[in-house]
């Protein structure tokens, strides 16, 4: 039986999964279960409680503790295609068994996307390993702090990939329907008849739909 003190823990969340321009980013970090102390003295909690300055300040700090970890990047097009079959869900799980199985840790804490936590866990138990045990929750990035560590490096990684996205199509706010830059800057893509980068803008978010009408976008697109 392999003692405790040896035991690696896996915290994964997402930085990203509403919006609707850029990628969903999924993190995970892997650390000694004795570490977890190390991460509450640092204050890691979870990415939205921070401000990107103290976010930053925490990256390096999370690297040096954590035993490895990992991203995954989830794009605009691979996402509206799960959307069309209502499957977003599975592909975030998809993503996330991806992680536990490629970081191998004892015990694996996910943030669970949505209010429908036990089909998750069983949609996820479906695609690991037996031997790891699973932990599934909504706000494990506030009960968590290798959760919450994953929450800080997914939602940095992500800022990142949006300030390239900015350099090449110019400022379009946070990436969030709920943010008026953001949709002016989809709004006049669509008006002026613009061909969409398939890698920017999600269209299959309603948000988009509704501007595009029935002509341009397919109407059997899953809600965002």
């Amino acid at each position: 039986m392999t003692n405790s003190r040896e035991e690696l823990i896996l915290g994964i969340d997402e930085a990203g999964r509403g919006c609707v321009i850029g990628p969903m980013v999924v993190a995970g970090v892997v650390i000694k279960v004795t570490e977890q102390q190390a991460l509450r003295e640092l204050g890691v909690k979870d990415s939205k409680q921070l401000s990107p300055a103290r976010r930053q300040e925490l990256v390096e700090a999370i690297h040096r503790i954590a035993e490895r970890y990992q991203f995954v990047e989830i794009w605009p097009e691979e996402i509206d295609e799960a959307v069309k079959g209502h499957r977003l869900n599975v592909l975030e799980a998809q993503k996330m068994a991806f992680l536990i199985n490629t970081l191998s840790p004892t015990v694996a804490y996910v943030d669970a996307p949505g209010k429908g936590v036990s089909g998750y866990t069983r949609l996820l138990r479906g695609l690991i390993p037996s031997s790891v045990r699973l932990v599934v929750e909504n706000l494990a990035d506030e009960r968590y702090p290798v959760v919450s560590a994953a929450s800080i490096l997914a939602k940095c990684r992500r800022d990142e990939l949006i300030a390239q996205l900015r350099a090449t199509y110019g400022d379009f706010g946070s990436g969030y329907p709920s943010d008026e830059v953001t949709m002016a800057f989809v709004t006049r893509l669509i008006t002026e008849g613009r061909e969409i980068p398939p890698r920017l803008i999600r269209r299959s978010w309603q948000s988009v739909r509704r501007l595009s009408g029935p002509q341009q976008l397919p109407l059997d697109l899953g809600d965002g």
